[in-house]
């Protein structure tokens, strides 16, 4: 048979206050888990934004919200 773990044992080291990282430490455990940021885009290569028209391959919606949800099942 095995053993059960006694909960008082089992929980003693999640009452004991721990020790923080410092800025440095956490600065490294960053680049650990995620490594390098890649580099900056320049403003000339970004792509910019633009309003366009709806979409016209659906149909204008008829009825109110109400509707749209029996629809939907809602």
């Amino acid at each position: 048979m095995i053993p059960l773990l006694d909960r008082a044992a089992h929980t003693v080291g999640m009452s004991e206050p721990h020790e923080s990282f410092t800025d440095e430490e956490y600065a490294f455990l960053r680049h650990v888990r995620f490594g390098e940021l890649p580099d900056r885009v320049p403003p000339e290569d970004r792509a910019t934004a633009s309003e366009t028209e709806a979409r016209r391959d659906r149909p204008d919606p008829i009825g109110g919200l109400p509707d749209w949800d029996l629809r939907a099942g809602g």
